[in-house]
């Protein structure tokens, strides 16, 4: 389908990638991997045609479609949200309610509510714009998918869509993303890119990484071999090299040694981000204490009757959809917007606040160095350019101004900030956008270490799973723990509610009339089939509820985050079910 041959890429004559060639197939689901800068997002937009390599050929059919989102993209102000997605289908030949249809499906299930419908787009974030633009790509059906970081900014309701739209609906896809549970769910085929070259492996992400270090022993191993053999062969030369009887053998060892070609071993990304938190004073036992907190915008609840107590030393999640209120709860913490009820911040609690915006606030027209230079003090002042180099800005990268820096990096350099800071309380506002896994990797280990408490918003499941104690889901206003049973007994309300309202109709008179034995047939025919399709509903509502019960029942001994994802989508396809059989019994 698409054919890339001998492609190479320079940037100031030095070689990003050269003499590269893979076939994209209809089908492929590719996950695109390889360190920061070895570059992905180029090779993407190369493919998409927005950029020219330095030589080499991609060659595509003519009426091949591509829809390329990246990481940064622009939409215009002057529209709707609805007017701006139906741009989608400009020059196709769709029935309206068909597009609309399609629309409220893929806007819906990428996190709008259908009164976002109609709002400008100038009211929306960044995150949300990209959303828009992302809805757009996939309402096209292109022929190829070529998606970079398309999760930085959507919530887990909105992943799982993704990946179940990808899985069913797509054809081929090739993507860069950091989340891993993502690429593993969706992906067939990993293309790695390392030492300006690619390997290709037909395998899921998890699977190339025991592949790939399988490889690099293997090369390790072949490497070593090899040094050994250029040692022994410098070493016979330097012995007999004066050794007139030996002259021909010392010919013959120096053209073998012109001869080997220099085993190359995969690269990996030494520079780790050795991340490690300065020591902090002691807290008091309750850092955090919510006694029915609550919060509305005018009319607009967000949430209501919070109830919790975070213990010092416990690492929480806060999970849930985007506008469900993660973010304005950690807001309400910090101080920074005004709250109903009674929330309170504990003993001797110093804190460290890591914002989805944080890498935003940083000055564009100042370096690396001189950023971190500003807020370093005491014996920090002396160690920036190691502390800069753990980060991966060590050498020419410190003297880079921020504003040429990539997402990523303005994130690892808004968390040196962070970690300048002796806090005993993290709260970390989705913390992983836009870093890579094994900065994500180190992080966490990072935060496990920690020994204060720690509050973590993140839609991240690979990220959050073995880190934290504690879940709180935020859902319908209400923050809860998963093991908590308020949301089953609010169904059983609404089914004994449904079922009274069926006993009413049931009792109502009917008036006798005459029909003909066709109209006779045709109404029993109907009701069996229609008390067919309660009675399953009815099997399935009940099937979902044991299945709950039994989730629940294992989070009481353990929390798992694969687990709390199984719990969140149960509780989704029951309040389906649930819609369902009420318009089945009514």
């Amino acid at each position: 389908m698409v054919s890339i041959d001998n492609l190479c890429v320079e940037f100031s004559s030095k070689p990003l990638f050269q003499d590269i060639g893979f076939v994209i197939n209809p089908r492929d689901r590719i996950a695109l991997v390889g360190k920061n800068g070895a570059g992905k997002s180029t090779l993407l937009k190369i493919i998409a045609g927005l950029q020219q390599p330095t030589s080499g050929v991609v060659s595509r059919p003519r009426e091949l479609t591509i829809g390329y989102l990246p990481q940064v993209m622009e939409v215009s102000d002057t529209r709707t949200l609805e007017e701006e997605t139906a741009l989608a289908f400009e020059g196709m030949h769709v029935e309206e309610w068909t597009m609309k249809a399609e629309m409220d499906k893929t806007l819906i299930g990428l996190g709008f509510r259908r009164e976002d419908f109609t709002r400008p787009t100038s009211e929306f974030s960044g995150g949300w714009r990209m959303r828009i633009e992302l809805a757009k790509i996939l309402l096209q059906k292109p022929d190829l998918l070529l998606l970079d970081e398309p999760t930085n900014h959507l919530d887990i309701g909105s992943i799982q869509w993704l990946e179940q739209f990808i899985q069913n609906s797509a054809k081929a896809v090739m993507l860069v993303s950091h989340d891993r549970a993502f690429i593993n769910n969706i992906t067939n085929r990993t293309i790695e890119i390392t030492c300006g070259r690619i390997n290709d492996y037909k395998v899921k992400y998890d699977e190339y990484v025991k592949l790939r270090d399988e490889r690099r022993e293997q090369q390790i191993r072949a490497y070593e071999n090899q040094q050994k053999e250029i040692a022994d062969i410098k070493d016979f030369v330097e012995r007999f090299r004066y050794k007139p009887t030996k002259s021909n053998q010392v010919q013959s060892r120096l053209k073998q040694l012109e001869k080997i070609v220099p085993i190359e071993i995969d690269e990996v990304d030494t520079k780790l981000l050795r991340l490690k938190f300065p020591p902090c004073q002691r807290s008091g036992d309750y850092p955090v204490i919510c006694d029915d907190v609550a919060k509305s915008y005018g009319e607009h609840l967000i949430f209501q009757h919070v109830n919790l107590t975070i213990k010092r030393g416990e690492k929480v999640a806060f999970m849930g959809n985007n506008g469900e209120g993660k973010s304005t709860l950690v807001k309400c913490i910090m101080g920074e917007i005004p709250f109903d009820g009674n929330l309170k911040i504990g003993h001797n609690v110093q804190i460290g606040y890591f914002a989805q915006n944080q890498a935003q606030l940083l000055d564009g027209s100042i370096t690396v160095f001189d950023t971190i230079d500003r807020v370093a003090t005491g014996d920090m002042r002396t160690k920036v350019r190691d502390l800069l180099g753990a980060f991966m800005f060590g050498g020419e990268e410190s003297d880079k101004f921020v504003r040429v820096l990539s997402g990523g990096e303005r994130s690892r350099l808004a968390m040196i900030q962070l970690l300048l800071q002796p806090v005993n309380l993290l709260i970390l506002d989705e913390p992983t956008n836009h870093l890579d896994m094994q900065s994500k990797e180190v992080l966490k280990n990072a935060i496990r270490e920690f020994d204060g408490t720690a509050i973590i918003v993140s839609h991240d499941r690979a990220f959050l799973d073995g880190l934290v104690d504690k879940v709180y889901m935020f859902k319908d206003q209400k923050v809860f723990e998963p093991i908590e049973k308020s949301s089953i007994s609010l169904r059983q309300e609404k089914a004994e509610q449904a079922a009274k309202q069926k006993v009413v109709k049931a009792e109502a008179p009917v008036t006798e009339t005459k029909q003909s034995y066709e109209q006779q047939k045709a109404e029993a025919k109907a009701k069996a089939k229609a008390e067919k399709a309660l009675k399953a509903c009815e099997e399935k509502v009940e099937k979902l509820e044991n299945e709950i019960a039994e989730v629940e029942k294992i989070l009481t001994e353990k929390n798992d985050m694969q687990l709390v994802e199984r719990y969140a989508q149960l509780q989704q396809q029951l309040d389906e079910a649930m819609n369902e059989w009420e318009k089945l019994a009514g």
